[in-house]
């Protein structure tokens, strides 16, 4: 990095310029600090960012595990976990600020607070949100972790959460790792299911939001629930 012209090394570009004038790439290697023998920070950081194959810049960090990102010359298990961390950060920091404004009346609030959670998944995630008779947040659960293609809910299982929880109304947030968000006859079928036996309980589904990417679509909205 000596060999570029101080404006151009990123931890001195941040410092004059500020954070946001740096690249994706020029923002890993101030974190990376120093690269390997005949590499520089900036090179490794341009390495790592081509391992990125689901996304392109920051965002594909999500894909890469440790055992991948050690395959790099000059990465080894401490730059690996901070290169984890800065991930696992930028979705703290992403669901934090979707919580300030969480609105259980409003479904794009609700699928903006898992989104950046959920839509780097390659498996499909079930999270059941319970809520009390005031609609005040009690807490939420990972029901189920599927494959690449699928996750089977149990309805017996969110039952018993919902009641350990002294639950009265329920939200499931699932997510479609292929990026499309358009339920699945599966999905309808389960919703259906789910809001039946929730009012046999008294436990009310007030609905089912399915993330994609960055869309989403609230089966209640869309007018499913009202179907038989």
């Amino acid at each position: 990095m000596k060999t570029l012209p101080a404006e151009e090394q990123p931890y001195e570009k941040c410092v004059d310029q500020g954070p946001e004038v740096l690249s994706d790439a020029e923002l890993l290697s101030v974190i990376l600090r120093c690269g390997s023998q005949g590499c520089t920070s900036l090179q490794l950081a341009k390495e790592v960012l081509k391992l990125c194959r689901f996304e392109e810049g920051l965002t594909g960090i999500h894909h890469l595990s440790l055992q991948q990102l050690q395959e790099l010359k000059g990465i080894g298990q401490v730059k690996a976990v901070q290169i984890k961390c800065i991930g696992e950060l930028s979705k703290r920091i992403a669901k934090t600020e979707a919580k300030r404004v969480l609105d259980f009346k409003e479904p794009e609030s609700i699928a903006h607070y898992y989104m950046e959670t959920l839509r780097h998944e390659e498996q499909e995630h079930v999270i059941c949100m319970m809520l009390d008779t005031k609609n005040h947040f009690l807490g939420d659960i990972c029901l189920t972790k599927g494959t690449v293609n699928t996750s089977l809910i149990s309805p017996r299982e969110l039952f018993l959460e919902a009641l350990a929880f002294h639950a009265v109304h329920l939200i499931l947030v699932h997510n479609h790792p292929s990026g499309d968000p358009s339920p699945s006859a599966e999905d309808i079928q389960v919703t259906r299911r789910i809001a039946r036996a929730g009012a046999l309980l008294g436990i009310t589904l007030l609905d089912h939001i399915v993330i994609g990417g960055q869309n989403y679509v609230s089966l209640f909205e869309a007018g499913i629930f009202n179907e038989r």
